[in-house]
């Protein structure tokens, strides 16, 4: 089983530093697919109200014989549910779904600027952490500016920032406000949609370490020191993915794929994106 690091969180909570996410994960794959990550070692499981599937991860962690501590969970309340009464509905919901009495992380998925509720829910979220229904929040998908106004007019930084983040997007700027300010950067489509796999200074980092592509971009992630949590529905990419922790890359190599930064955004722009 692969010793995967822990990071502290501002708020003393401690996630792992390597998860696995279920993002388009079909609802009727889940059950078996986090099973296997389960069994390669993973103990951070990514998933979101949006994602349609909290119930198969419940379900697996349940039929794990892990327990329910071992596992660290994240979820998220997605757009529709901003606001007060409606973010504690979005809670109950994913609570009954997942089968579970709390989170180990709940995010404000997206920021949704054009409502104008993200403090408020934010505001919400801190009041179900102090109940105990969640052991930290954090936020994804959002940038200075909105992390700003979190921290103007409410309590809490956000613990976490999970956002797109990979060789040909690395949001220099973003991981640099986080470091300011002890928020934990988390990535999402951390192997770029698999766009960046053919790229040939990783292939030739990876040839030198007897390592795929997808193994350097990851251990890439772990030694910026982000929180990274890539998906796959195939047993021997699962078992792959996670076995980075008999290698390292050199400086020389960290500069060569800082070199790669290209701007490339893959996914919805936080500032207007506005999936209900």
């Amino acid at each position: 089983m692969a010793e995967v690091p822990r990071i502290a969180l501002h708020d003393g909570v401690e996630i792992p530093q390597f998860g696995f996410g279920v993002f388009q994960v079909p609802p009727e794959d889940t059950e078996q697919v986090v099973t296997l990550a389960l069994e390669a070692g993973y103990r951070h499981i990514d998933t979101a109200a949006a994602y349609q599937n909290e119930e198969g991860v419940g379900r697996a962690i349940d039929a794990s014989g892990l327990r329910r501590d071992e596992v660290f969970l994240t979820t998220k309340v997605f757009n529709h549910d901003h606001g007060r009464d409606r973010t504690l509905r979005a809670l109950d919901r994913s609570l009954r779904r997942l089968g579970f009495d709390y989170v180990d992380l709940y995010l404000i998925h997206w920021p949704v600027p054009s409502k104008d509720l993200y403090v408020e829910t934010w505001k919400t979220l801190e009041e179900l952490r102090d109940d105990g229904r969640i052991r930290s929040i954090g936020v994804s998908n959002f940038s200075p500016d909105h992390l700003e106004r979190l921290e103007r007019e409410t309590k809490t930084t956000p613990s976490v920032n999970q956002v797109e983040l990979h060789p040909y997007f690395q949001q220099p700027e973003l991981r640099r406000f986080h470091g300011e300010h002890g928020i934990a950067t988390e990535a999402w489509s951390p192997l770029g949609q698999g766009h960046e796999l053919g790229d040939d200074t990783i292939g030739a980092i990876a040839s030198d370490h007897d390592k795929t592509p997808a193994q350097v971009m990851l251990r890439w992630h772990l030694q910026l020191g982000n929180v990274v949590i890539p998906k796959s529905v195939t047993p021997e990419r699962i078992r792959e993915n996670i076995d980075l922790f008999d290698f390292e890359l050199s400086s020389d190599e960290l500069d060569r794929l800082a070199k790669l930064d290209r701007g490339e955004r893959l996914g919805p722009d936080p500032a207007t994106f506005e999936a209900p």
